[in-house]
This record gives C-alpha cells, structure tokens and sequence, in this order.
C-alpha cells in the first residue's frame, strides 16, 4: 500500500502538468478580461513555482512581484524572492510592512505570534489587491493542495486568490514542478517556512513533514482510504488522526462564506453561473 501511495504521489509527465498549468493561467486571465497577474513573492518554493509558471503563460512583462518582509522576516527570504525576480526579469517591488503591523500591534502588544502572523498575511493581501486595481491585473494565489487540505493558511489572507494553479498539487508535487522548470536550487531546497517569526517552520508547526503528510492525504483524500487502511499502510495511528481531524476542521476554509436562504433564488446556491458568465 505504502507504494502504491508513493505511486500516486509522484507526478509522471511533468512536461504535460505544466502544459497544464500554463494553460489554465493564460486561459482565465483572459477569460475574465484581463492580461496581467500579481503575485506575492516570498522568497518559498510555492510562490517561486507560480511566478514562472505565470510568467511562461502570459510573458514576463505581465507579471508582477512583490515582496512584502517585516523587520522579523529572514534576509534570506527577501533575497530568494529578489533573485525569482532577477531570474524572471519581472517587474518587482519591495514593500515593507513592519510600520502598518506595527502600528496596529502597538494597541495590542501582549498578541501572540499567530494572531500577528494573520495579521501579516492579510497585509499582504490588501497590498496585493491594491496593485491589482492599480495595475489592471488579477492576483493569482500560491496556496497548495496540502495547505489547502489542512487548513495551514490565513483566511483572507494567503489563502485569497483570483485564480490558483498550485492548489491540486501536494507540497511534495510542487517541488518536483518547481525543479522541472528551472526554480534557482537554492529555493528548492530550502526548509519550508512562513517566516511570521524567527525561527518558524511549517513543517514544526503542522507537526510532522511534508512526505508524510502528502502520502496521508493522496490516500485519504485521493485514493479515498480509510482511517484504518492508513494505519495498516504503516503510518502512525496518531498521526493519521491529526491529519484527518485538521482535514475536518478546516472545510470551513475551504467554502465560501455561508448565506441564510430566504428568497427563491440564492446567490451561490441557486442562483449559479460559470464564472466568466456576462464577460
């Protein structure tokens, strides 16, 4: 069982995945009338991955970076999201955050790191969106499928997107996509990190790696395993309950917001239309 999860997880045709990926981009972007994208730059893997992606699909001229460090965030960081830049030749801002956060924190100083790492990652988004109005472009999201699953984001915050090509690709699919096209090695390599506070790994705060939790979801999610098949497929009984209990607990992330029904067509329950309906 354990290889047969190994199988399913590991992409075969990279080639035709970013063909994929590349065509999903240029096809709703201009679908919906626009020509250029914005993306939140953070120096990972996940946001190098989209930036070349959106950049072979629409041209590196319609692609724009930003890079959004606070005081805290890794010199390493800002740098790797510098070099996607230099790499791709896009247009790239460096934005500091610190005063905003800062400002808003100095009401609050005993807040503890997540509630200041949420309140960075919609910082951010409120950036990003505000360049999209200013530059006529849609922001594209950087969220994977593992993320996604667990609930190991922001809402309205790293989470929101116009449109998002890495959200079927498990952590461990981005970076085999990430080294198929070119990433620099360096971020490839890298540990994963949110960088909210010195020192911050996402695989220490989800609490356990990445390999593991990618085999555990491809099983539940994909291959649509049972707990105790999990369990007898090797993997940790405690672990497999944390995982699939962060699955549970975290749909409501992934629904849009719940309307109470009154009238006879509701927006989003009856009244549904393809999104590129009226363009």
């Amino acid at each position: 069982m354990r290889d047969k999860l190994e199988r399913e997880l590991h992409i075969k045709d990279r080639k035709f995945i970013k063909n994929v990926l590349t065509h999903f981009i240029r096809e709703e972007v201009q679908k919906a009338g626009f020509e250029k994208v914005v993306v939140g730059i953070s120096g990972g893997v996940d946001s190098a991955l989209t930036a070349f992606l959106s950049a072979e699909a629409l041209g590196r001229e319609n692609v724009i970076g930003i890079s959004m460090p606070y005081r805290t965030s890794s010199p390493q960081s800002v740098e790797d999201a510098r070099l996607v830049a230099e790499t791709l030749k896009i247009e790239f801002h460096e934005i500091d955050i610190t005063p905003q956060v800062d400002a808003y924190y100095s009401l609050f100083p005993d807040a503890d790191n997540v509630r200041r790492g949420n309140k960075m990652a919609r910082e951010r988004m409120s950036i990003l969106y505000d360049f999209a109005h200013w530059k006529r472009a849609l922001v594209i999201g950087t969220s994977n499928k593992s993320e996604l699953l667990i609930g190991y984001s922001t809402r309205w915050g790293d989470s929101a997107h116009d449109i998002n090509p890495l959200g079927d690709l498990y952590k461990t699919q981005v970076w085999e996509m990430a080294e198929f096209v070119g990433v620099p090695e360096r971020i490839v390599k890298k540990k994963p990190s949110a960088d909210l506070w010195p020192g911050q790994t996402d695989e220490g705060e989800i609490g356990l790696s990445y390999r593991t939790l990618d085999l555990i979801l491809v099983g539940y999610v994909d291959l649509r395993l049972k707990r105790e098949d999990l369990i007898k497929a090797g993997f940790e009984e405690k672990l497999v309950d944390r995982v699939l209990s962060m699955v549970r607990s975290s749909q409501y992330k992934r629904k849009l917001p719940i309307i109470c029904k009154i009238a006879q067509r509701t927006v989003d329950k009856d009244f549904l239309y393809l999104r590129d309906w009226g363009l």
